[in-house]
Formats: structure tokens, sequence, C-alpha cells
């Protein structure tokens, strides 16, 4: 049986470190991926969905006894918005817990120094105080519209903090809010808000509609982070907190789903009208994390909200083919 890692003050990744980004091709993975190469780290792992299944244990314990990868960013997920959510919450469990519970337990088993798991901030009660707190995990009951995926990250965030406690394995767990960026999805069938929105400004504009219809009633209020904010803040936190309770990754701000709405429909350049269809659901009325303990540790998101979305437009218009 392969060894164990034991808790041994902060590591520190180096040029030479084997390092294994999980879900490299999509959005979070693919910007960790940018953050390790900007920063010179030179063995950075990765394998497709084709090369690897990681809801197949076998395939997961034959890739880390192959690879050997000292420190894990556990980045893929099965993830989508509010129809997503509600079409496959089967599929959104099952995936979830089979890619972590394989991943972690395998890198605990072959030796890796670290992990870091991503889970969300769809962890907090629909009705959690604002803004979130970390210690507010399960004290409330869930946003209906997407507890199978939440009840799945927070399984991950009590397997790696077990395997810290039992087994010493050194695992670290991050709570990002709502993100988007470079490599998004823009799919509406399975899109998160600002990619949906995008897409359905631009559309529009380039038909000539005289309307673009949204969900819900815009009062929602949400935070954003730019993805290459979140990257830079998770190779941070890799390379320099150890400690076993959860941290928010965020800006700290919010916005209205309206507000945002009205934002990236001038981005796009969309002179049509908004129209709110409220017979679709709200979710959450209310997620904005408190950031105080990242900052604490010296970290603060960078990209601002228009700055950033600014750019994923650009990002989708070059990428429309």
């Amino acid at each position: 049986m392969p060894g164990t890692t034991s808790l041994s003050g902060a590591l520190h990744m180096d040029s030479a470190s084997r390092i294994y980004v999980a879900g490299h091709t999509g959005l979070v993975g693919s910007a960790i991926v940018r953050r390790l190469s900007a920063g010179g780290f030179e063995q950075v792992i990765t394998r497709s969905h084709d090369e690897l299944d990681l809801t197949r244990q076998a395939a997961v314990d034959a890739f880390f006894e192959r690879e050997r990868p000292e420190y894990v960013f556990l980045a893929a997920a099965k993830v989508g918005g509010i129809l997503a959510n509600a079409t496959y919450p089967a599929d959104f469990i099952r995936d979830n817990l089979q890619i972590q519970t394989n991943v972690i337990d395998a890198a605990h088993r072959f030796g890796a120094k670290k992990l870091l798991f991503l889970g969300s901030s769809c962890i907090y009660p629909r009705y959690a105080p604002q803004p979130m707190r970390e210690e507010h995990l399960l004290t409330g009951p869930l946003e209906p519209t997407n507890e199978p995926y939440a009840v799945a990250k927070i399984a991950g965030i009590v397997m790696v903090r077990s395997y810290r406690r039992q087994y010493g394995f050194n695992g670290i767990s991050l709570m990002p809010t709502n993100l988007y960026g470079p490599g998004d999805n823009f799919d509406l069938e399975t899109s998160h808000v600002i990619p949906a929105m995008i897409r359905k400004f631009h559309e529009a504009k380039v038909a000539g509609e005289p309307s673009v219809t949204l969900w819900g009633t815009g009062t929602p209020r949400r935070e954003f982070l730019h993805v290459d904010d979140l990257a830079d803040a998770a190779v941070f936190l890799m390379e320099r907190y150890d400690g076993e309770d959860i941290v928010n990754v965020g800006v700290g701000e919010d916005i209205t789903i309206a507000e945002l709405g009205l934002l990236v429909q001038a981005i796009v350049g969309y002179r049509g009208q908004i129209v709110w269809d409220t017979s679709k659901p709200d979710g959450t009325p209310r997620k904005l994390l408190d950031v105080s303990r990242l900052h604490a540790l010296g970290w603060r998101a960078r990209i601002g909200l228009r700055e950033g979305v600014e750019a994923t437009y650009r990002w989708y218009l070059d990428n429309l083919a």
C-alpha cells in the first residue's frame, strides 16, 4: 500500500513539482493551467475525459500509480445552471460524488503531498445570513434548485477534512463564488447566468430582435468572480495555506441580476428591451461571500466586473466558430 503524507507545515511547489490539474478543459481547470504556466511550473499533468474517466476508480488508481503527482488541483466536476440542475439531478450528485471520491482517495493512497478541492458557494443554506461566512455551512436547508450538486460538494469538504484527521493527508477546500470568464459554457441549456446573457444579447443584436427574455424577476443578488482571479487564488492558497477550515473565494461585492442584465446589454451593444419571465425560478435570493478570511491570508481579487465581462465577450466573439 502506498504511503500517506503527513502534515508538516506549508508546502511550496517549484518548477519541477509534478502538478495534476483534474478538469483542465473546463472553465476553472483551464484557468489554473494558464496560471501555473505563467508561474513557470513546467510539469503540469493533464488528462482529457476521453483519456481518463474520473468516475472510474480503477482508471483513477492506475493514473495516480503511474504519474505520482505531488500536488493535485481537483477542479473536475459536473456543473451547470438552474435548468441543468433541475433536469439532471441524479447525474449531478452521482458524477460529482464519484469524481471527488476517486481523486481524493487516490491522491492520499499514492502519496500526493497536497490536494486542493474546489467546492462552491451553493453549499451554504438558502437563507444563510449575508454575507455568508465559512461557519454558516450546514446551519440550514439548502436551495432546492441545486441541492444534489451542493450535497456532493459538502461531501467533498467533509471527505477532505476526514482524510486530514484520520490519515494526516494535507487537503484544503476552497469555496468559490459564481464564476465566469474565457472558456465558459455558452450553451443556453446548461450555462450559468453571465454566459447565457452574453449569448442571448449577442444573438438578439445580430438578428435585430426587439427584446430579450431573461429568467426570473431580476431581484436576486449575486457575486461574480473572474475565473483568472480564482486560479490565482487557488495557486496562492495551494502554496500558502494548510488549514482544515474551508476558505471562501470571492470579491465581497454583489449586484442584482437586473443590474447585471443592463451591464451585459451595454457591453454587447444590444439596444432592444429586456423582458423578465417571472414564471421561471429565481434561485437563492442572495449569495454573497464573506471573504475576510481570504483577505487576512493576503489575497484579494483584482479583475473588476465590467472589465471581466468585456474580456469574456471578446473571447466569445473570437470563438464563435
